[in-house]
């Protein structure tokens, strides 16, 4: 009989079956959720009896007979970006403390559609910016491994949640990382899927160019079958892709033989941590004995893709969060009755944390007269010289593996006062969003590392970067490689 530590396609399998009620797997989720977020601060907020009354409806339609959807019953946490109707969403910013919208997201609707259970909206960095989830307005998320560790950002909240086994999935979005890099620090599967596979409505925007929702799973198969659910087209966002969608379960067949995977050796040579580096290789080798052929590669522009990202995501931030102005919703300064633009600016001043702040200047400068040309048009020349290094790659090979982080797991403070280095931990992982691409992190390492407590091991990722619309292939190497280690079962010491 399944409790949280199976997967979520085992607990709507029995479910379905009769074997386990969905209540009592909510009542597990949310005793487990009430035991542990005090110390990890995964959740923003728990919505217990909206979670229990979803999963006895669902109780109900298998006593009747109905046919269940495929994430029957199972708890699933959302990250605090993606409305949910009456459900406080506040993207872990003070200026969005009290905005409870009046509809859900496309997402939302699916997955409630496939019978879904939303237990509560995971912690993150404000509005998404951040990669360490220690720019949230209601505090740090703390990594299940070590508590003294980072979980990643910006979907800390979702990965933790996942990696404790307080949900077996959760929602993140993904802009420059902020799925598969606290997937890799929480020691759990992260799927960014192509840009369009996912709609983005109800989602609050960050980057329209670059962000996308997707699972955090605790394998492969799930993230397979959390994509099938969310996948298609959506008439209320133009981006949608109209693409065929496959089976993406059906594609997975433990091995990766006749895959050739491109090894871009140059790339990951430079600033990665020993340990990962190390994990890494013995990666390649396992990959080999998958049956897949490995294949070097050159992305010779790759070194470029932290400043043309951090050009292109600021400038797109200044635009979409010009809209929190205090006039229509959210937080309104209390000084506003001193006019209209000091209104304004107390609003934003107040409402806004230091990153976002940073980022909102950042993106205003790069898009004013007289600097446009000098540095935005610039950076999305170099985007496009990143997708011709992709379509040169996926020429001769059908997957390219890199690692998901240059380094392991980092402490709670240790890069605050150094934003550039906490951005430099995003060199693999922010190309793929600006070329629009699917990645997908999983397990392949732990690595030892002295905290507060003595000795803990901390988990270091592997990320698989596929072409347009091809994420049945990612999954496909993904699952091979999840099945041929043992890195995906590990379990963090709570």
């Amino acid at each position: 009989m399944s409790d949280l530590f199976a997967n979520a396609r085992a607990i709507a399998g029995d479910i379905a079956a009769g074997r386990v009620s969905a209540v009592e797997i909510c009542r597990q989720a949310l005793d487990r959720i009430g035991r542990l977020n005090t110390s990890l601060n995964a959740f923003n907020q728990v919505t217990d009896e909206r979670a229990l009354d979803r999963a006895a409806e669902i109780d109900r339609l298998r006593a009747s007979g109905s046919a269940l959807g495929p994430l029957a019953g199972v708890p699933i946490a959302v990250k605090d970006n993606m409305c949910v109707r009456g459900m406080r969403t506040t993207a872990s910013s003070r200026i969005l403390d009290s905005f409870a919208p009046p509809y859900d997201a496309t997402t939302i609707i699916k997955l409630e559609q496939a019978g879904a259970v939303i237990v509560g909206k995971t912690n993150c960095d404000e509005f998404a910016m951040g990669s360490s989830n220690e720019n949230s307005a209601y505090g740090p998320v703390r990594n299940p491994w070590a508590l003294d560790r980072t979980p990643g950002g910006s979907s800390g909240g979702s990965a933790a949640a996942v990696a404790a086994s307080c949900v077996p999935l959760a929602l993140g979005s993904d802009t420059g990382g902020s799925i598969r890099q606290p997937a890799a620090f929480c020691g759990v599967t992260g799927l960014k899927p192509t840009y369009g596979r996912v709609s983005r409505y109800g989602l609050l925007a960050f980057a329209s160019s670059l962000d996308q929702i997707g699972p955090i799973t605790r394998g492969v198969e799930d993230a397979a079958l959390a994509l099938q659910v969310l996948s298609g087209p959506d008439p209320m966002d133009s981006t949608a892709a109209h693409e065929a969608v496959p089976d993406f379960l059906a594609g997975l067949s433990r091995e990766a033989r006749d895959v050739r995977i491109g090894v871009p050796r140059a790339f990951v040579s430079e600033g990665v941590d020993a340990s990962v580096l190390a994990a890494f290789d013995a990666s390649l080798d396992v990959l080999r004995s998958t049956g897949a052929t490995l294949v070097d590669i050159d992305l010779p522009h790759a070194k470029y893709a932290i400043p043309v990202y951090y050009l292109v995501c600021t400038a797109e931030a200044s635009s979409n969060l010009a809209r929190y102005d205090g006039v229509k919703y959210g937080y309104r300064s209390s000084e506003s009755s001193q006019g209209l633009k000091t209104m304004y600016s107390k609003t934003r001043d107040e409402g806004f944390g230091a990153e976002v702040k940073r980022r909102i200047m950042l993106g205003t400068y790069v898009l004013s007269a007289g600097y446009y040309d000098a540095f935005y048009l610039k950076a999305q020349q170099v985007r496009t010289l990143l997708k011709q290094d992709y379509e040169h790659a996926f020429e001769s090979v059908d997957v390219v593996v890199m690692p998901t982080s240059p380094i392991p797991p980092f402490k709670l403070g240790e890069k605050t006062d150094d934003p550039l280095q906490m951005y430099l931990a995003d060199i693999f992982t922010v190309s793929v969003n600006l070329v629009g691409l699917p990645g997908i992190s999983v397990p392949c390492g732990l690595v030892d590392a002295v905290g507060p407590g003595g000795t803990t091991r901390l988990p270091i990722g592997l990320q698989f970067v596929g072409k347009m619309f091809d994420e049945a292939t990612i999954l496909r190497v993904a699952d091979a490689f999840e099945h041929a280690t043992e890195w995906s079962r590990q379990l963090p010491p709570l």
